[in-house]
């Protein structure tokens, strides 16, 4: 295409965007790692092609939300709620006259680094990872390790900064009645970035950099804390009736209920402000939802038997896969399957332990099921 009607499509584009509030993050401030190309898209625009297009955003069909053992058609997977977050945080930002583009790229990639089996496969894996690296594990961390070091085979997708940083801060099972962005330079998010790996406190301090950020950061809750009441009423694992009065009669007894009661709250909260807030009923409702959540969904979610066979799994595999790569045994499929598709950079750069870390995290549920099947046979 030629370059002045390239430049006159981005033109146009700008100009639409013209009259974003005075707190919305402008394409114009957007940066990135290394200079690009410019085509018809804007910059924001062209993050959530290279993320959707990514293999690490196919693989979120095949990865747990809340349930795994369940076949119903019905309930979410990560594939979904990413979606639903992505809506919730456009309804949001449109209302508020923010930066859309930047929010839905922020939501679709923010869960790209889950494990295999939810947060309860990330607890074991973040068990390993300290013991064999003394490093945090955590899967927002993960997400941006993923986009900007795993992708195109060790190479990285350049995502923008602030794309980058609203995935690492998205941190959605810590509520707040008021989000409020924190300005940071691209060498200050780095640097926050790689202070994650040393302390877990450091992963619950972070604050986004962007008003957009702080959306998709609330809107993440939004888009799982009903629907999670919804998939286990669909499963049989509760009943409508049990959730409490109190909570109900403030946000709803349905997901639809919920989300437009939390959404129309943080709209009519925020407007025309430099901050992301709710009023303090919504807020404590929310809190109190969160905790029933907790105590009759997330925590039952799976029975002790079930944890010590997805514990057994990822440890097997680990000591199975650093075992073949410590003997170069290229037979095995970490081999295969990863380690032969990666740049230079990336093997020279990385331990083997953390080579099998990053292959474990990238997998569908289905797939490590599979590995352990194939190789504790081969075991026994």
């Amino acid at each position: 295409m030629k370059e002045s009607l390239v430049n006159e499509i981005i033109e146009s584009e700008l100009k639409q965007k013209s009259n974003l509030s005075e707190y919305a993050l402008k394409d114009t401030e957007a940066i990135r790692n290394k200079d690009i190309t410019p085509d018809i898209r804007l910059d924001f625009q062209r993050d959530i092609d290279r993320i959707m297009y990514s293999n690490s955003y196919t693989r979120y069909l095949g990865k747990t939300q809340v349930y795994t053992i369940y076949e119903e058609d019905h309930i979410s997977r990560r594939s979904t709620h990413v979606q639903f977050v992505s809506r919730a945080s456009r309804t949001i930002a449109r209302a508020l006259n923010l930066n859309e583009d930047l929010c839905e790229a922020i939501a679709l990639g923010h869960d790209i680094g889950h494990v295999p089996f939810g947060h309860m496969g990330e607890r074991v894996l973040n068990e390993i990872s300290l013991k064999h690296t003394g490093k945090i594990f955590a899967h927002n961390v993960q997400s941006v390790r993923n986009l900007e070091y795993l992708e195109e085979n060790g190479k990285g997708l350049n995502l923008t900064v602030q794309v980058l940083d609203g995935i690492l801060c998205h941190n959605g099972e810590m509520l707040y009645r008021e989000y409020k962005p924190i300005k940071k330079t691209k060498e200050e998010f780095f640097k926050e970035y790689n202070e994650c790996y040393e302390s877990i406190e450091n992963v619950k301090k972070l604050i986004p950099m962007t008003l957009e950020g702080c959306v998709v950061r609330i809107s993440d809750i939004i888009g799982y804390i009903g629907k999670d009441i919804e998939d286990a009423i669909t499963i049989n694992r509760l009943k409508r009736e049990e959730l409490p009065k109190k909570i109900t009669k403030i946000l709803g007894n349905t997901n639809s209920q919920i989300m437009d009661t939390i959404i129309e709250n943080i709209i009519e909260n925020s407007y025309g402000k430099g901050y992301i807030s709710m009023s303090e009923k919504v807020y404590n409702a929310m809190q109190d939802m969160l905790k029933f959540n907790y105590e009759n969904i997330y925590s039952t979610a799976y029975t002790e038997e079930e944890k010590e066979k997805c514990k057994d799994m990822f440890y097997s595999l680990f000591d199975t896969y650093l075992k073949a790569l410590n003997e170069k045994d290229e037979t095995s499929d970490i081999y295969n399957v990863f380690v032969k598709l990666m740049s230079d950079e990336y093997l020279k750069n990385t331990s083997n332990e953390r080579i099998v870390i990053d292959f474990i995290a990238g997998m569908t549920d289905r797939y490590m099921f599979a590995q352990y099947e194939k190789y504790k046979i081969k075991e026994e």
